[in-house]
């Protein structure tokens, strides 16, 4: 009997599978992979890295990539277009949008990636840390909630999940959580703002990332990920989000503990997967030694996404035949 996947997304160590890592995700497969810029050298070394990846793990494995436009985007000149950050589409019409995703959703599909972490539903705020900054689209929920509708719509229109982020929100954030754990004291009525795209997109993105953040106004132990209550009571109760939710990469400094630790942590809290894309083969294989598997639940959330994907190219192709 084929195994049930893990319940995580893991990096890879190169632009090639390596023999022990094939061997790795056959024993111990993961749900998915992610991919990095040490993973991409070329149009055709991807394309073949991809397929190696799905020869093992099967069609249906997701393969991520954070391809948002600006400068978080792992596929680059000189072989594929750059493309603008999200603050450049502020105020324009849903259509710019729309196209600007689909062009990167058309150009990760041909490279055999079907899972897209983006868009960026933070708001951008002033006096908060630069990590978001350019990411986001307009410190204006509804412009942030018009503007991810249109190209969460644009990365399904080519085929590809989109993955919104960083919910609950990371744009009241004055430290970096890939470097520190942030802290957001404000009150939930101020949190309200923070929380209004991703409720407003709860139905239409089929997975959401997790923030490495706490929020004092709901948990003042543990950042959303680690918070049952946030992850109850906010993400799936007041949002309304039952889709896919995956934590942000477990390995960023934010957390601080053994890898599976905190993967044990944010499974029982209420995540359905967890990301470590750290890359490196020992860490990797920790993780999944000790992973729980995916539970039925996630398996049928992240089932309903492929779906939501497949329906909308389809139309697509429908449209333009």
């Amino acid at each position: 009997m084929p195994h049930t996947p893990r319940a995580a997304v893991v990096g890879l160590a190169g632009p090639r599978l390596t023999a022990e890592e094939v061997a790795l995700l056959k024993r111990m497969p993961p749900a998915g992979v992610i991919l990095f810029r040490r993973n991409v050298e070329s149009p055709a070394q991807l394309r073949a890295l991809t397929d190696s990846v799905r020869d093992v793990l099967g069609a249906m494995a997701p393969i991520l990539v954070d391809q948002e436009g600006g400068r978080v985007a792992r596929l680059r000149a000189p072989f594929w277009p750059e493309f603008p950050p999200a603050a450049s589409f502020e105020g324009r019409p849903d259509a710019a949008a729309h196209a600007c995703a689909g062009a990167m959703g058309a150009i990760a599909v041909a490279a055999g990636i079907d899972t897209i972490c983006a868009p960026v539903l933070d708001l951008r705020l002033p006096g908060a840390h630069s990590v978001i900054g350019d990411r986001a689209f307009s410190a204006d929920p509804a412009e942030v909630a018009r503007l991810g509708l249109a190209w969460a719509r644009g990365l399904l229109d080519a085929g590809c999940v989109p993955v919104m982020k960083h919910i609950p929100g990371h744009g009241r954030a004055t430290a970096d959580s890939h470097l520190d754990l942030p802290v957001v004291a404000v009150a939930a009525e101020v949190l309200a703002a923070d929380l209004a795209p991703f409720q407003a997109l709860a139905g239409v993105i089929p997975w959401a990332m997790t923030a490495h953040i706490v929020y004092p106004a709901w948990d003042d132990v543990h950042c959303a990920t680690l918070s049952p209550r946030i992850i109850e009571e906010i993400i799936r109760g007041y949002v309304g989000f039952d889709g896919v939710l995956v934590s942000d990469d477990l390995t960023m400094k934010a957390l601080a503990g053994d890898s599976l630790d905190l993967a044990e942590a944010a499974l029982a809290a209420g995540c359905d997967l967890v990301l470590h894309c750290s890359g490196v083969f020992a860490e990797t294989a920790a993780l999944l030694a000790g992973c729980p598997a995916m539970t039925a639940r996630a398996q049928e959330r992240m089932a309903r996404a492929r779906g939501m994907a497949g329906q909308m190219a389809g139309q697509m192709a429908g449209h333009t035949a």
